[in-house]
């Protein structure tokens, strides 16, 4: 049957697995717990039903089988009586019952069955399920864990795996570089103070010599 079948799917079903294979493990988790406990709850209501059909059976059997007694009973009478045909009769009815007692006795041997394998099935459902309940926190907080550890190792790798040292030297080329732009701006810089004051000696003995020529003209 289709409830047996996924009673026995949840039972098998592997909670670590489940959780490691899971995008949201809590929601995964509360999900299977919460199909087990609709499942339990079902198979309840089966193995209840199973069990009042399994006495019902009894009960026919037992009927049967007490209306085949009653009926011999009554050919015995007749035999006594010398009513062949009242025993012939009787009999022939005994027989029916009988064959139905003996159709019962059948059914109430499969539902037996029936009913023991519900029982199991609820047993282990119920395990199961007390189970889950059990390691839900500890399985959600080793999965935390483990994903923690995972990103951390991916960390890790991709640090190792980038070139630090010419990461280090570009950073050391970029400091040099700057460094060498203010001591050119520096330069240049100075280069035209220097000018500036080149230009002004220079213009400035450029008078005294004109000075000096005036004077000597004038003389």
């Amino acid at each position: 049957m289709a409830l047996m079948e996924r009673v026995a799917t949840l039972v098998r079903a592997n909670l670590n697995d489940l959780i490691d294979k899971a995008e949201e493990p809590e929601k995964m988790i509360k999900q299977v717990i919460l199909d087990m406990q609709n499942q339990l709850l079902q198979v309840k209501t089966q193995v209840a039903i199973a069990i009042a059909d399994q006495h019902l059976l009894i009960k026919k059997q037992k009927e049967n089988q007490d209306k085949d007694a009653d009926w011999v009973r009554k050919a015995e009478l007749a035999v006594d009586k010398k009513q062949d045909d009242l025993a012939r009769a009787a009999l022939e009815r005994a027989l029916g019952y009988r064959t139905l007692a003996e159709n019962f006795a059948q059914q109430v041997a499969d539902q037996t069955v029936q009913v023991e394998n519900l029982k199991s099935a609820l047993r282990k459902l119920d395990q199961k399920l007390a189970e889950a309940n059990a390691k839900s926190d500890v399985l959600i907080a080793q999965h935390r864990r483990a994903r923690a550890l995972d990103k951390a190792g991916d960390a890790r790798l991709v640090m190792a795996d980038s070139d630090s040292g010419a990461a280090f030297d570009r950073m050391k080329n970029k400091v040099q570089h700057n460094e060498a732009m203010s001591q050119a701006k520096a330069e240049l810089t100075a280069d035209s103070i220097e000018d500036k004051l080149a230009t002004l000696e220079k213009q400035d003995q450029v008078e005294r010599l004109l000075a000096e020529l005036k004077s000597k003209r004038g003389g």
